[in-house]
């Protein structure tokens, strides 16, 4: 007889408490119940146990302890009671706050916020070179100025750098420990200027990349939109491929590249992008320029929405936010509402497809409605012509014969230092202008009164 080995048991999760602050003047695209959902799928997506919750409505954060004092004290009765070792604040925290709460509720309880949990989520789910490369930058230059005993935490996380595990040395007026820390500011500084000039060359190669592809004439389309809305589905459907798959937030974050047939006979390069999230960290967005020039660079955005969600318009919203803070605002869109076949009624559907623009409904799943979706792109990739004014260096010469072939010159002027056009393209090739277009620009009160 055969004796099983025994399956290895799981280490417990470690369990989590989320705090989260509605501050009466601050406009959010999510009510605070709300956010603190996403919070909970964030907490369990890094592998946690979230064993309670706890709101306050406030003016504006307490310089020390960010809730109330009385409210921080509540907190430590409510951690005790669930036998928390980590709480999660929906919130940004700044380093006083995080002093003054690890005071306040001890040394066994750790105290991180949002931007925290998301940066140990991308180091969890960064597999390639150059994502480990961003998201420990990101890590970086979040702790530098959180450098307590975090420093632990982070060196446990950290894409690669590794890091300290203790602190030890110095003493005397300055304080015990205090020396190290400052060797550790030291090293983190020296790490971070090492990563910038790493993700500099990976730039550069995405640059050359971009520029092969141009030459190629062959345009991309950027699938865009909120974490777990079904982007990677959707290019599994579209390609026939196997891109990874997972009901979880930041499944995946390293883009992905397939060449698609589209009805017409064109071909074009689809790119699965990082998705987005309410609140998405500042250091993130930097950390992550050389991958979200993917997207700033496209031809087309198809921005994929999780239409069963209940907050999908906000969810809309929140993308289309961050599309403007990476400069790709401007770029050509198609809204492919997903996941149509959880919507029983279809008037409901054709109701909520109302309220975006340029929308098609699908279900990435099943495959409903992927034959429409690529007629849609087909059309606004070879068949549209859109309103365009550019100034062109005369050193441009190569896009200003590509207008003359490819579009329709309405009117031209040649003046000091370049040529002056105005006319229509096709919308494929509006990022190849960018640079050079003018600016739509508000009128002045003046302007209006004339």
């Amino acid at each position: 007889m055969v004796k099983k080995t025994p399956h290895p048991t799981q280490p417990p999760k470690e369990k989590a408490f989320l705090v989260g602050v509605d501050f009466y003047k601050k406009q959010r695209l999510l009510s605070v119940e709300d956010s603190l959902t996403e919070l909970a799928l964030l907490s369990d997506t890094a592998g946690l146990d979230v064993v309670g919750e706890m709101t306050q409505k406030l003016d504006h954060p307490n310089p020390e302890t960010f809730i109330g004092a009385g409210k921080a004290d509540e907190l430590k009765a409510l951690v005790e009671e669930t036998m928390a070792n980590i709480v999660i604040f929906d919130d940004e925290l700044s380093p006083r706050h995080l002093r003054e709460l690890e005071r306040i509720l001890g040394n066994h309880v750790r105290v991180m916020d949002r931007t925290a949990l998301i940066l140990d989520i991308f180091a969890l789910h960064a597999h390639t070179s150059e994502g480990m490369l961003q998201v420990e930058l990101a890590q970086y230059e979040y702790y530098l100025p959180r450098l307590t005993r975090q420093w632990t935490h982070l060196a446990r996380q950290a894409g690669g750098g590794g890091g300290r595990t203790g602190s030890s040395g110095g003493v005397g007026l300055r304080g015990p420990g205090e020396t190290q820390l400052e060797v550790d500011r030291r090293q983190i500084r020296t790490r971070i200027s090492h990563l910038k000039k790493e993700l500099e060359k990976v730039e550069a190669h995405r640059s050359r990349y971009r520029s092969q592809r141009k030459r190629s004439r062959i345009p991309t389309v950027a699938l865009v939109g909120y974490t777990n809305a079904g982007k990677s589905t959707l290019l599994n459907k579209i390609t026939k491929s196997d891109v990874y798959v997972a009901d979880q937030l930041f499944a995946t974050l390293d883009p992905t590249t397939r060449r698609v047939e589209l009805p017409g006979g064109h071909q074009a390069l689809f790119t699965d992008t990082v998705g987005f999230i309410q609140k998405l960290p500042t250091m993130l967005i930097a950390a992550f320029h050389a991958t979200l020039e993917e997207i700033a660079e496209a031809d087309l955005l198809l921005h994929v929405v999780d239409m069963a969600h209940p907050n999908a318009l906000s969810q809309f919203e929140s993308v289309q936010y961050t599309l403007k803070e990476i400069n790709a605002g401007h770029i050509p869109a198609i809204t492919a509402l997903n996941k149509i076949d959880l919507l029983g009624n279809p008037e409901r559907a054709q109701e909520i497809a109302s309220q975006y623009p340029q929308s098609i409904g699908i279900s990435a799943l099943k495959g409903t409605g992927i034959r429409e979706l690529l007629d849609l792109v087909q059309k606004e990739l070879f068949e549209k012509l859109v309103p365009i004014h550019v100034k062109l260096p005369y050193q441009q010469g190569q896009l200003i014969s590509l207008f003359h072939e490819a579009g329709q010159v309405e009117r031209i002027e040649h003046g000091h230092g370049g040529i002056e056009i105005v006319g229509k393209i096709p919308g494929r090739m509006t990022a190849q202008f960018s640079d050079w277009q003018y600016k739509e620009q508000t009128p002045t009160i003046e302007e209006e009164d004339v």
